[in-house]
């Protein structure tokens, strides 16, 4: 009996260890087996799906065998790892322990959405409204009820969102990646408001940030900046209106059409610095860091007044004979080639259309504006992928 038991003991032993590596081997050849593509293509792994799942879809679909095996060796070997929410990118050749492996690391597809200084918010909406890798949630709410959803309620949007480009994964909501943008202009603000300058004539941080509104719409070359927002200040400080064209482009709202007249310089909306003295209520568009700066540390100086050249720089002026000589050389003889924004320094793509100059208007004599009309919004160009 015990030479018997010993012999069973024995071939169970042998049978057992066969088992095993036949297990390991079948294991083996599961994980190095390639993906069933014959090009790359991405894999969309949806918020809450579980590895089994993956694994019985992706065989359902075609894309690689032995699913039960996948799901022992990820039981017993991978339990535990986080499958996280997004793309991945499947490619000729790529085995199974590839693909774990890119799992394992979270290696997501990542796609980015640019949002430009200058923008109002109505462009930032309908960038992000446009992307089709978002989750969309905020399709036709108000600004006011997106405000809300964002957790601000009664927090006007104009301007309160940073100008950057931003990385997701698909899947990320609209509403995450607002608050990323209003949170990043948050602290770029509260970090420049606290290496301000001295002796502003701002009672928080939020003048400030439409005085930045005010530069960023008024010129794109960064060397201005200071020089735009020194004038701006001046003028606030001696009691001048700020007569600046942007803000009563943005007064105007959907009925601006690329020109301004007399009659809309003189129509008293909340934002037409032509008819009212101080800062506007709230920014006029999305601001840079760089024009932040420049709302907080305005450059020293003696001038009230600037035209633009019409290359997209500014002629600035202590005095209004010099100023309106400036306009007649500038203004009222324009070249044909005339600009008064930067020219670009890349052909633009298709899908992006250059700023539409606005119609020039005669500047009255005795009542100059700080400045020349200046152009308006910019169709907001595609997202970068």
């Amino acid at each position: 009996m015990r030479r018997k038991f010993l012999l069973l003991l024995e071939m169970g032993l042998i049978l057992a260890g066969l088992a095993v590596g036949w297990s390991a081997w079948k294991v083996n050849s599961v994980l190095e087996q390639p993906l069933h593509v014959t090009q790359e293509q991405l894999l969309d792994v949806p918020s809450g799906t579980t590895p089994n799942r993956m694994f019985y879809r992706m065989q359902s679909e075609g894309l690689l065998d032995d699913a039960v095996w996948l799901r022992l060796y990820w039981r017993f070997n991978m339990a535990g790892t986080p499958l996280h929410t997004g793309e991945y990118r499947l490619s000729p050749g790529m085995t199974v322990a590839e693909l774990f492996e890119a799992w394992r690391r979270a290696d997501v597809v990542q796609y980015n959405l640019t949002l430009v200084e200058g923008w109002t918010f109505r462009q930032v909406r309908a960038a992000v409204a446009k992307h089709e890798k978002v989750k969309h949630t905020l399709d036709g709410l108000s600004d006011a009820e997106v405000m809300e959803k964002l957790g601000h309620t009664g927090v006007f949007p104009e301007g309160r969102f940073f100008p950057d480009t931003y990385r997701f994964v698909r899947g990320m909501s609209d509403v995450e990646l607002l608050q990323q943008a209003y949170m990043r202009l948050e602290e770029v603000l509260a970090k420049e408001w606290a290496e301000r300058a001295t002796d502003l004539p701002y009672r928080d941080p939020y003048q400030a940030l439409i005085m930045a509104s005010l530069v960023e719409k008024e010129t794109g070359i960064p060397q201005e900046r200071g020089q735009i927002a020194g004038v701006f200040v001046r003028r606030l400080r001696l009691g001048m209106m700020l007569q600046t064209d942007p803000t009563v482009i943005y007064g105007m709202g959907e009925r601006y059409n690329g020109k301004i007249t007399r009659a809309d310089l003189r129509e008293p909306t909340p934002y037409n610095t032509y008819t009212m003295t101080g800062l506007p209520p709230t920014p006029i568009a999305m601001v840079g860091r760089e024009a932040i700066h420049a709302a907080l540390n305005p450059s020293d100086g003696t001038s009230l007044y600037f035209v633009a050249r019409g290359d997209g720089s500014h002629v600035f002026s202590d005095d209004l004979d010099d100023h309106n000589s400036a306009v007649r050389e500038f203004q009222l003889k324009r070249r044909s080639d005339y600009r008064s924004s930067p020219a670009p320094q890349t052909q633009p793509d298709a899908s992006e259309q250059a700023p539409a100059e606005s119609g020039q208007n005669p500047i009255p004599e005795g009542d100059a504006p700080a400045s020349d009309p200046a152009p308006g919004d910019a169709p907001a160009p595609d997202e970068q992928q």
